[in-house]
């Protein structure tokens, strides 16, 4: 049987479109929910011509009651029952409680060679450290920011006369190969690391 994945966004959703239309023929999981945290978010309109069922859990009304928020977040969830949850661009920090929930069964992608530049601005990070290799990490979310367990990076080399800009759009490419290829290992029970 399938596993259920729920993915989680908070733009336009383009490494969740790479999931989703990863999620084919002989793999191992299907996509049962987009998830995003605003109506605004350019990434519900194109999972639902994917055919995926979407939802919205403001975080805004909640104001700065993070708890509440992830309280609504996880009954929503929990409708749809995932077995795999996929953070893609979710631009929310998620507390050790509502990671603990999901324990196991959360995956995020950050666009570092982890544990390099944790947080934001990893692409100026990367260019004024002087690096000459960059990428995108896949990991276990565990309550920690862009921390757990490793389960994939791609690599990529950094160019003369890069910026922020140029490397993130060389980072993202890689991203939507990585992700969709850590998933489908992890939905089959592989934890083993997966390297691009």
């Amino acid at each position: 049987m399938s596993k259920r994945v729920a993915i989680l966004i908070s733009g336009g959703g383009s490494n969740m479109v790479s999931l989703v239309r990863s999620m084919t023929g002989a793999h191992p999981a299907r996509p049962c929910l987009v998830l995003a945290n605003s109506a605004g978010a350019g990434g519900l309109a194109r999972a639902a011509d994917l055919g995926v069922e979407t939802a919205v859990v403001d975080h805004r009304p909640f104001g700065g009651d993070r708890a509440a928020f992830e309280d609504a977040l996880t009954a929503r969830l929990e409708e749809a029952a995932p077995d795999i949850i996929c953070l893609a661009g979710f631009m929310r920090i998620l507390t050790e409680g509502f990671v603990s929930h999901w324990h196991g069964r959360m995956l995020n992608i950050h666009p570092s060679l982890l544990p390099l530049y944790r947080g934001l601005d990893t692409h100026a990070r990367a260019l004024a450290a002087g690096d000459r290799t960059h990428g995108c990490t896949v990991h276990e979310v565990t309550p920690e920011l862009d921390d757990g367990p490793i389960l994939g990076k791609a690599l990529v080399p950094v160019l003369p006369g890069d910026t922020p800009e140029t490397l993130a759009a060389r980072v993202l490419e890689k991203e939507h190969l990585l992700y969709p290829a850590v998933l489908r290992r992890f939905a089959a029970g592989d934890r083993t690391p997966v390297t691009l």
